[in-house]
Parts: structure tokens; C-alpha cells; sequence
């Protein structure tokens, strides 16, 4: 049996092999999506409202476990509720690429002392991610048009959460 899918696959990389009993990459994009849209706009917003990194740092941890449980566990509703095969698999798809999205994102601040250094390395890692993402899964087709729409939608959420750390830091006082 072994051999009769190995002969079976041969030809085919492992991402057409995982995608024909279950398509991962919806769940994938959910995960790290989120992870890039929600954990920079944190980023940007504590960073600009706060100047103490170690508070950064807790928040961004805090944050991450349990946004990824929540989304994983959000996704096997939503996959459920459709009636379809592999809730499961769609949670677990999901909570592993937010949390491994997160982990990217909050390292720097681990790597860097100064603030403005890693979250400057945020930024770059973000984008790293988004176009080693859009490498992988659409190199062959609309590469730059799912690039720069993730980019885009990114960097206008950590351009309003800018905003609204800055009105904080105004409006309270910190």
C-alpha cells in the first residue's frame, strides 16, 4: 500500500498531495493573516504609547497564545457549521501559523535593546513573511497581486493602530 502511494504521488510536490484531501491554505492564510494584521497593529500602538519594551514583549505574548487558540478554535466552528470535512485539521492549520507568525514578530524584541530597532526589524519581518507566504503558495499565479494586497491591508492597520496608540498617549496622559 505504501508503495502504491508513493508511486501514486511521485510526481507531485507535498503541497498537491495535502491539497487533495484537505485545502490548508485558507486555514494557513486565517492564521498568519490575523497574526500579521493583529499582532503589528499591537506592535505599533504599544510601541508608540509605551517606551518600555519588556511590557511590550508580555503584552505581545499574552496576546498571541491566546488569539491563536481563539482563532484556531473559531475556525473549526466556522468549518463545522458549513458541514465540511476536517474542522479539525482547519483549527490546527490556523493556531499553528498564527502562533508561528506571532513568534517571528515578537523576536525581535528579544534579538534588540532599542526599541525603535526591533520594531523597525518588525516591519521587515513582516514583509518577509508576506512574500515568503505568497513565494510559496502563488508563485505561479497572481504572486504580486495577493502580495501587495496583504501588505497594503497590513500597513494600513498598523498605520491606524499608530493613530490610536498616539491618541492614547495624548488623551490619558502616558
Amino acid at each position: 500500500m505504501i508503495l502504491s502511494l508513493r508511486q501514486k504521488y511521485k510526481n507531485h510536490d507535498i503541497l498537491k498531495v495535502m491539497k487533495k484531501d484537505f485545502d490548508y491554505r485558507g486555514s494557513i492564510i486565517l492564521g498568519m493573516h490575523d497574526a500579521i494584521v493583529s499582532l503589528t497593529g499591537l506592535i505599533a500602538g504599544l510601541g508608540f504609547a509605551f517606551s518600555n519594551r519588556d511590557v511590550i514583549i508580555l503584552s505581545c505574548i499574552i496576546s498571541s497564545i491566546t488569539a491563536s487558540l481563539s482563532m484556531g478554535a473559531a475556525n473549526y466552528l466556522a468549518i463545522k457549521a458549513t458541514n465540511r470535512k476536517h474542522a479539525i485539521h482547519a483549527a490546527f492549520y490556523t493556531a499553528l501559523a498564527y502562533m508561528a507568525t506571532c513568534i517571528l514578530l515578537i523576536l525581535p524584541f528579544f534579538m534588540f535593546k532599542s526599541l525603535s530597532l526591533a520594531m523597525s526589524s518588525v516591519f521587515i519581518m513582516v514583509i518577509f513573511i508576506i512574500y515568503m507566504f505568497n513565494f510559496v503558495f502563488y508563485r505561479k499565479n497572481g504572486f504580486y497581486k495577493h502580495f501587495y494586497e496583504m501588505l497594503t491591508i497590513c500597513i494600513s492597520v498598523s498605520i491606524i493602530a499608530f493613530a490610536i496608540g498616539q491618541g492614547a498617549k495624548y488623551f490619558f496622559g502616558i
